[in-house]
């Protein structure tokens, strides 16, 4: 008998909504919002509207689109959190409406979790090799910056983290201070073609063991552009490829130090990036420079599961469902929430 597991994503603001089969992909919809680009960010209450509005179409085009009916879904997996609580509620509680009516297990899933396992999707026209255990993830996303240990599918440990902002976020504060709309990252990666990543350099955070900072570089680049701008008030104008290639190039090394630090430490050289920034494509080259000069096993994401989505969320579904990892009707989303 098939194992079907519908996932629903909708911890900021994208609506989503996935169908895997024994834990192969068969559809992944996803519903962006377009509107916060207009105030530079995502504002939580038109998230949460959003939200309402976009659940019940966009499942009922995953199931469409899997040839599946509702009837045939043995679980339901939705994101717990972390995220925005309104936007978490809408997913939450249009899971346990689901599974409640058609008397299926429920299954709760940890957003950052589910980035990780996102690597063992399925896909049946595909012939890909996929980390063997244990491996280690650089997780890195607009909300968190981590290094983890993966022992198992359900079984990670984090042994770095960001004591302030993700690495992510400076990339849209860094967009944002150069004038470049919402979401910054993105923007940053392709200007930052033909760029110098070497015109100007950015001094490096200390930060003990393995844990990362990015609030310093935020202040040292927001001074840079502001002391410049005063003495060349067309300075970012004329400059901007080079100061794009410059911030990527100075959160690419800061991510990558740690990262060989983490390989040392613990000897693992099964290697993997999951989140959006993992779509960098300044990240993504360093990282396999790097994996041949230190005879790592490297394995990437393709683009389409790096930023937030569904698929991952039902195949951490998948998972938890062969262990019988359910959940009551009671379950609450959280904001905060720990891998």
């Amino acid at each position: 008998m098939h194992i079907i597991i519908l996932g629903i994503e909708s911890s900021c603001d994208d609506t989503a909504a996935a169908v895997i089969r024994d834990g192969f992909f068969l559809s992944n919809v996803n519903a962006d919002q377009e509107v916060h680009k207009a105030y530079g960010g995502v504002v939580p209450e038109l998230a949460s509207r959003a939200h309402q509005q976009n659940i019940v179409p966009v499942v009922d085009q995953a199931l469409k689109l899997a040839k599946v009916n509702k009837s045939q879904i043995s679980g339901v997996a939705f994101t717990k959190g972390p995220g925005l609580l309104g936007s978490l509620l809408v997913g939450t509680s249009f899971a346990k409406g689901f599974a409640l009516a058609r008397n299926i297990p429920l299954i709760e899933v940890n957003h950052l979790q589910a980035h990780v396992l996102a690597h063992f999707i399925k896909e049946e026209s595909e012939d890909r090799k996929y980390p063997a255990f244990p491996f280690l993830c650089l997780l890195v996303s607009g909300g968190h910056t981590q290094l983890v240990v993966v022992s198992d599918f359900l079984d990670m440990q984090v042994i770095g983290k960001t004591i302030d902002d993700a690495a992510g976020e400076a990339f849209d504060k860094c967009a944002k201070v150069i004038g470049l709309k919402y979401p910054g990252g993105p923007q940053i990666d392709k200007i930052a073609q033909g760029g110098n990543p070497k015109a100007f350099p950015f001094t490096k955070p200390r930060v003990n063991k393995l844990d990362y900072s990015f609030s310093g570089l935020k202040t040292a680049f927001l001074y840079f552009i502001r002391d410049n701008i005063k003495k060349n008030p067309e300075f970012i104008k004329q400059n901007i490829k080079d100061i794009c290639a410059s911030i990527q190039y100075s959160i690419v090394n800061i991510l990558m130090d740690k990262l060989i630090q983490a390989s040392e430490d613990t000897g693992i050289k099964e290697i993997t990036a999951a989140g959006g920034v993992s779509a960098n494509s300044e990240l993504r080259k360093t990282l396999s420079d790097v994996a041949k000069k230190n005879n790592w096993k490297l394995y990437l994401l393709e683009l389409k599961y790096t930023t937030d989505n569904a698929a991952m969320i039902a195949i951490t579904g998948y998972y938890k469902f062969l262990k019988n990892q359910f959940v009551r009707q009671d379950i609450v989303p959280m904001a905060r929430l720990n891998l």
